[in-house]
């Protein structure tokens, strides 16, 4: 298949390009630096120069492929929610997702499916209770922003393309999301939870991400709002120690959630609520997750055997 795809440089997308590579396919990967990103992703990958919050030449290349995947957006976490930055969030999400849609409209021979990336931030914060596809929008700026996202995306459906809405969770690798902003206290031996740990965290690791994608652009049958989490979401106490056992490192120093608005503003929010997000109509069309523990996820991410018991309870007891 030949894949147009945005957000191709970023920790899902070029996970995702490596993959379309291996079995055969030909991703076209829309970048704003034509030269860094095919430095990045390797001589096997075209790429298309432009930039999807402006409507431009690069809409034409988008004309005879048979798939895309939109993952464009800028990163929500690591900048102060100023009305600036929220701006910024909402172009490069809602803005270049409506200039794919007007170029899937504007093409001789449409793509046969949309995968369009959304988060669960759209549930907003639910203490309690499992949340599935049928789940309603919540009403914080996060949630707003992701029911937009995916607005903007629904209209392709009206050229006959197949639209998927991957609402992503918090994606587990390595070298990149959540785990990079949680590593180095661990590694210090001075990570814990954050406060009491009881939000949930609706986690999933990032080769299973990709093989969503991978099942979402084949199967036919796949349409509408795909929850993409494992399913076994943790709370954020138990996401912490898998990571401290898996580091062989304490997990003894709480994260005060004032200390996080302090430093991270409004983004905080993300941090220290939660929801315990189900992938229903995945399991539904049969899926199987490679990872379906969170402490499986953290062995495999950090290359160690699992723990035997009671060197795990002495740990928890240190």
């Amino acid at each position: 298949m030949r894949i147009f795809i945005t957000g191709g440089t970023g920790l899902v997308g070029s996970a995702l390009v490596d993959a379309l590579i291996g079995r055969g396919d030909q991703p076209l990967v829309l970048s704003r630096d034509a030269r860094w990103a095919a430095e990045r992703l390797g001589p096997d990958v075209l790429i298309v120069e432009g930039d999807p919050q402006e409507y431009g030449d690069w809409a034409e290349k988008l004309d005879g492929c048979h798939a895309v995947v939109n993952l464009a957006g800028e990163p929500v976490f690591g900048k102060r929610w100023s009305s600036y930055q929220k701006d910024r969030l909402w172009a490069s999400r809602v803005n270049s997702t409506a200039n794919l849609v007007r170029a899937i409209g504007s093409a001789s021979s449409p793509p046969r499916v949309l995968l369009n990336a959304s988060a669960i931030g759209i549930y907003g914060d639910v203490p309690e209770g499992e949340v599935t596809e049928a789940s309603p929008q919540g009403d914080d700026f996060l949630a707003s922003l992701c029911g937009e996202w995916e607005k903007a995306a629904k209209p392709a459906s009206q050229n006959g393309v197949r639209v998927v809405l991957v609402r992503i969770g918090v994606v587990l690798a390595r070298d990149g999301g959540a785990l990079r902003q949680m590593l180095l206290p661990f590694k210090l031996g001075l990570g814990g939870p954050v406060g009491f740990g009881r939000q949930w965290v609706s986690w999933i690791h990032l080769d299973d991400l990709v093989r969503v994608f991978l099942t979402a652009l084949d199967d036919s049958s796949l349409e509408g709002v795909v929850n993409a989490t494992a399913p076994r979401p943790v709370r954020n106490k138990e996401l912490s120690k898998s990571l401290a056992r898996a580091l062989r490192r304490p997990c003894l120093f709480p994260i005060f959630p004032f200390l996080l608005r302090i430093l991270f503003g409004e983004v905080a929010y993300i941090i220290t609520t939660g929801q315990m997000v189900m992938p229903t109509k995945l399991q539904e069309q049969g899926f199987e997750f490679n990872f379906s523990t969170c402490a499986d996820a953290m062995n495999d991410l950090f290359r160690q055997k699992p723990m035997a018991q009671d060197e795990s309870d002495m740990e928890e007891l240190a």
